[in-house]
């Protein structure tokens, strides 16, 4: 089990996975923003997203849990 964490503070922009999703390698799972910037966050590996963490218009702190994919 891989746990995606947030790099920085910032708002959740845009979901883009939803559980049971099937991802691979370097897919885009969220999309972040901060300080009127686009942060993407990016499946490390290949395989199905067990959880999604964050909603739309959620704020994230650096190291809060993402998602996890399995």
């Amino acid at each position: 089990m891989a746990e995606v964490r947030a790099e920085m503070t910032a708002n959740v922009w845009k979901v883009l996975v939803a559980q049971g999703d099937t991802v691979a390698d370097g897919d885009t799972l969220v999309i972040l923003e901060s300080m009127k910037m686009e942060i993407p966050v990016i499946a490390e590996g290949g395989g199905t997203v067990s959880a999604v963490a964050v909603a739309e218009g959620d704020v994230v702190q650096e190291d809060d849990l993402i998602a996890t994919v399995d």
